[in-house]
């Protein structure tokens, strides 16, 4: 069988399934991950948000944590304490990998892809089944979660937090396309596609089921037939607010927090986008 009807079919067996063999086709799962030759989600033009979740790859990814063993995995002769999954290993990409990682206290999972010319400002964290692709800063305390996809020449600024999808298997994970700026302390959830050229607003907090306010075009963007949202290409989305109209919140005066699409990106937004260039 292939690596994929292999999990397929260990999945479906749940607990009774063999541990050597779950193990196994993990571990050869987890290198194909760590390689980049196989991706937890990939470009579908037929796809309503143009990607496809390949669905075994996360089933392969949580037979590692079923079948793991929790071993000690402390630092610095027992200095710093932890305890982890045996099967979730760390990343080593060695200095041929062309990965900058500046010390720090930065963890990337084995499982993970980072591509060449990628820079790692400490602390921060790639989780497994993550593809970060080339160009990309992920910046100081940035979160890159399981099977999140990113794209070239991406921007996470500090404080940006790309939520993990593992479960369930069949959800998109939160996609980030190229040359996306992602603003500083804000959170992308829940499989969320951020489309190719869009800058995400410092504060922004976007998931799966959030509208977004499209004021160049007068629309609100929402999911649609189940799938996620999908923040358009080349969309500037700051925070915003919106009148709560109904109960006592209106009596109240309260507002709620909503990203709001002020504009395009224009030639005036690329060239304050190209100034990070210079960091890298």
């Amino acid at each position: 069988m292939s690596l994929q009807q292999t999990i397929e079919s260990l999945f479906a067996e749940g607990e009774r399934a063999d541990k050597a063999a779950a193990r196994d086709a993990f571990f050869a799962l987890q290198l194909g991950l760590g390689r980049g030759e196989i991706r937890a989600a990939d470009r579908d033009s037929s796809a309503p948000t143009g990607w496809r979740v390949n669905t075994w790859v996360k089933q392969g990814i949580l037979l590692g944590f079923r079948f793991g063993d929790t071993v000690d995995v402390s630092a610095d002769h027992g200095k710093w304490p932890f305890y982890d999954k045996d099967t979730m290993r760390l990343k080593k990409p060695g200095i041929d990998a062309g990965v900058r990682i500046v010390p720090g206290g930065s963890t990337i999972r084995e499982g993970a892809f980072v591509a060449k010319s990628v820079v790692c400002m400490p602390p921060m964290y790639v989780n497994i089944g993550a593809y970060v692709d080339e160009g990309t800063l992920i910046d100081s305390h940035a979160l890159v979660g399981s099977c999140a996809q990113i794209g070239r020449r991406v921007h996470l600024s500090a404080g940006a937090q790309i939520g993990g999808v593992i479960e369930p298997v069949g959800a998109l994970p939160v996609i980030i396309e190229d040359d996306v700026l992602v603003g500083g302390n804000t959170g992308v959830y829940e499989g969320a596609v951020i489309k190719e050229r869009a800058v995400i607003g410092a504060g922004v907090v976007v998931t799966a089921s959030t509208p977004v306010y499209d004021l160049p075009r007068g629309i609100v963007i929402k999911p649609d037939g189940g799938q996620p949202l999908v923040v358009p290409a080349g969309a500037v989305v700051v925070p915003g607010a919106r009148a709560v109209t109904v109960g006592a919140g209106r009596e109240w005066g309260l507002s709620l927090a909503t990203p709001v699409i002020v504009k395009y990106r224009d030639d005036r937004t690329d060239t304050r986008t190209e100034l990070e260039a210079w960091i890298r």
